[in-house]
């Protein structure tokens, strides 16, 4: 079973390339409703070839369940250009969604065709095992709010460094 996403949002494919590989990025993207916390040491920023053990829980209170965030990177083009896939293929290790045999979410982001400065964000989750028909239609009301949460914070994710006038 797959929960599909495509939407454009404000900020430039470098900004959300790097809030994708961003844990605290990702946290945000569930907060307030979920907290999202590294079972050990969260690295700074994700990398293709990481597995993070995390642990969930409903609003900081009630446990929801570990996963394990496996990330493989790669990229790839399409009609318009270059598109960078984040894969996270780990696999829920307790709570309800351990009863998925099949956990692969990816998300991809490549320039908005026509929109300069905005990227065009697409995911997919594909889920599976027999517990998939009834945990879908939840995941897929959590991902029609991630992309809200997605939408609101794309503009917090861009990246200007500070530059130094005086060394002109």
């Amino acid at each position: 079973m797959r929960i599909l996403l495509k939407f454009v949002i404000d900020c430039d494919p470098d900004a959300a390339w790097r809030a994708l590989h961003s844990p605290r990025a990702v946290a945000e993207l569930y907060g307030p409703l979920l907290d999202v916390e590294a079972l050990g040491e969260m690295p700074t920023s994700f990398s293709s070839g990481d597995d993070v053990p995390v642990q969930m829980s409903l609003a900081g209170a009630l446990p929801l369940g570990r996963q394990l965030i496996s990330v493989a990177d790669r990229e790839t083009t399409d009609g318009n250009g270059r598109v960078r896939v984040f894969r996270d293929w780990g696999v829920p290790l307790t709570g309800p969604l351990a009863a998925l045999d099949v956990w692969d979410h990816q998300m991809a982001v490549s320039a908005a065709p026509g929109q300069p400065g905005r990227t065009l964000w697409r995911e997919r989750l594909t889920i599976g095992g027999s517990a998939a028909p009834v945990l879908w239609p939840g995941l897929w009301a959590m991902w029609q709010w991630r992309e809200g949460r997605i939408r609101a914070l794309a503009p917090t994710w861009a990246y200007d460094p500070e530059s130094n006038d005086d060394d002109a």
